[in-house]
């Protein structure tokens, strides 16, 4: 599966845009709509056209990972839901989250509630974080997402 248009422009609103490198709330420098700078990397500042353009690239990774992972047959919004959530949390968290135990063991009303325990970064509560994750599993769950 891909990522569908929605799924990206939830990511985007999820992410914020930054045309310039910043840190984010874990300290980690960033830019765009959340592209973890690696070393090596350099960026001037990026229009909104080029930082989803980068973000697209970078969800390729996020993607097969879910692919290769999970065993159970997903609807688009469950997948654009994990891609969201596997963009932000890792590859390494994800694989192995009690939320994918639970969803390729066939509990996926269960799997979604693992959502909102991800409110973490750099050791440190995250608001923003319960409010992503709180979206996130509504999308998961086919709820509409009013203030995306």
């Amino acid at each position: 599966m891909k990522t569908s248009k929605a799924g990206i422009d939830f990511i985007c609103a999820q992410e914020g845009f930054r045309a310039t490198p910043y840190n984010d709330v874990a300290g980690y420098p960033t830019i765009g709509f959340g592209h973890l700078i690696k070393p090596g990397e350099v960026f001037g500042a990026l229009s909104a056209v080029e930082a989803t353009a980068l973000m697209m690239r970078d969800l390729v990774p996020f993607e097969e990972c879910i692919n290769k992972h999970v065993t159970v047959e997903l609807k688009q919004n469950q997948f654009d839901a994990l891609v969201s959530f596997t963009y932000n949390v890792g590859p390494a968290n994800f694989t192995s989250s009690t939320l994918l135990k639970l969803l390729n063991a066939g509990f996926t009303a269960q799997a979604a509630r693992e959502f909102p325990k991800w409110h973490r970064a750099g050791g440190k509560e995250i608001n923003g974080l319960l409010i992503r994750r709180g979206k996130e599993m509504a999308m998961f769950l086919g709820e509409p997402n009013e203030a995306i």
